[in-house]
């Protein structure tokens, strides 16, 4: 009863001293930068509740809105903070929250947090996270932080850590199939073949599936313009029927006619059997390109029932730019049919993005790479379906850095994203 008392105490202490923007005082908040010449202009304005941030005209500008609040080790928190910007060049490098755990000594316990869940309402724009305090702290320094921009301004307008109840972690099972059709009569029959091995896969509890690029064209002795098709058409409803029975989602390499334009594509189709999206190539390679595919243009991320969803094929994994700009956009799941590659590519990509990639290969593995790039369920044997179980919120630590995904839109190359 005492601890759960005290629980009481300092929950009220910490939304009470840590929250602004909402009636409440701007009491506590003091400026603060490494060195005087990396200051902003800042001031609080009780006016509008909020803090204000602006460059003083140089791109050197580092500087933050500090506060101390007590916290409870042990207990979960969850951050939010809400700002609006003004001619703010690169956001995602510019405008950071920051936690620092702290002892009764003042000594920090572990790497600094950086919440780096974001997510934009009309001229707001909230960053959120969620953090155990780690054994030992008594106190938790809160930074609003403005940097490296030189004539932006930022007005923080919230900003709060309250305790919360552990986040539940978010299951999904991956699944890929590794197959390759010989002296096929044609598409038809690639389709009914796959259909087995999305039946396995299904009664394994797949959550989502992956086969493989060219999945009509394998085998036939065909060439990739006569199988191409209409997306929706005759292969997504037949794949559609499987989704639907075995309520999984589909990801199947097919070439699409448009018109009299051909792309190589990647469709996604959802639990229902309707197609949720479909993604076209931008990175063809040489063959593709003399066979008459025209590119792609954009790096779609889709959100399913348990998490987003992105997809590369094949030669767009040679380049960091694809996986990249699906990371950038959310994606936590990047799904590869593909022909053949190089296979080292598959662990850069999941690990320097943060994703669990999935592969569905000819000449390559089929596989499932964690956020480490650590191989983790391969489809060896032809004709084999492998199926892994993987929590999307896990995070992965690393010395001296901390939680590797939050430190990737901070502090990656200045390149803008589209």
């Amino acid at each position: 009863m005492k601890d759960r008392l005290l629980l009481a105490i300092v929950s009220t202490i910490v939304v009470t001293t840590c929250s602004f923007g909402d009636g409440l005082n701007l009491h506590g908040w003091e400026p603060y930068a490494q060195r005087p010449a990396l200051m902003p202009t800042m001031s609080k304005s009780p006016e509008t509740e909020s803090l204000e941030m602006a460059s003083s005209g140089h791109f050197r500008c580092n500087g933050a809105w500090r506060k101390s609040v007590p916290v409870i080790a042990g207990t979960f928190y969850t951050f939010r903070a809400e700002y609006s910007s003004l001619n703010v060049t690169l956001p995602r490098r510019s405008i950071l929250t920051r936690i620092d755990w702290k002892s009764r000594d003042g000594s920090r316990l572990s790497l600094p947090d950086y919440p780096a869940n974001t997510s934009t309402s009309g001229r707001l724009t909230q960053m959120s996270g969620s953090y155990k305090a780690p054994e030992g702290a008594t106190t938790a320094t809160i930074e609003l932080i403005f940097r490296w921009d030189e004539n932006g301004s930022v007005s923080w307008k919230h900003a709060e850590l309250t305790p919360s109840t552990p986040p539940t972690p978010r299951r999904v099972v991956l699944a890929t199939v590794n197959h390759r059709p010989q002296n096929s009569s044609g598409p038809d029959q690639n389709v009914r073949t796959y259909g087995r091995f999305l039946e396995i896969a299904g009664e394994k509890g797949a959550d989502i599936v992956c086969l493989p690029e060219g999945m009509t064209v394998i085998g036939t002795g065909k060439e990739y313009l006569e199988v191409a098709e209409t997306i929706p058409g005759p292969t997504t409803k037949a794949l559609g029927r499987l989704a639907e029975h075995y309520s999984m989602y589909i990801v199947a390499g097919l070439y699409e006619q448009k018109g009299e334009t051909f792309y190589n594509s990647s469709v996604l189709i959802d639990r229902t059997g309707e197609v949720a999206g479909v993604y076209r190539k931008v990175s063809l390679p040489r063959g593709e390109i003399d066979a008459g595919f025209t590119p792609g243009s954009e790096f779609p991320v889709f959100e399913t029932d348990f998490g987003k969803v992105g997809m590369m094929i094949c030669w767009d994994s040679q380049f960091p730019e694809a996986a990249r700009r699906l990371a950038a956009k959310g994606a936590e799941v990047i799904m590869l049919p593909i022909w053949g590659g190089t296979e080292p590519l598959f662990v850069a990509r999941a690990l320097e993005n943060q994703v669990f990639l999935v592969s569905s290969s000819f000449d390559a593995k089929s596989g499932i790479w964690n956020k480490k790039g650590e191989l983790i369920a391969e489809a060896v044997e032809e004709g084999s379906v492998a199926v892994s179980e993987v929590d999307l919120s896990e995070k992965i630590f690393l010395e001296w850095i901390g939680d590797l995904r939050a430190h990737i839109p901070r502090e990656s190359p200045p390149v803008k994203e589209e």
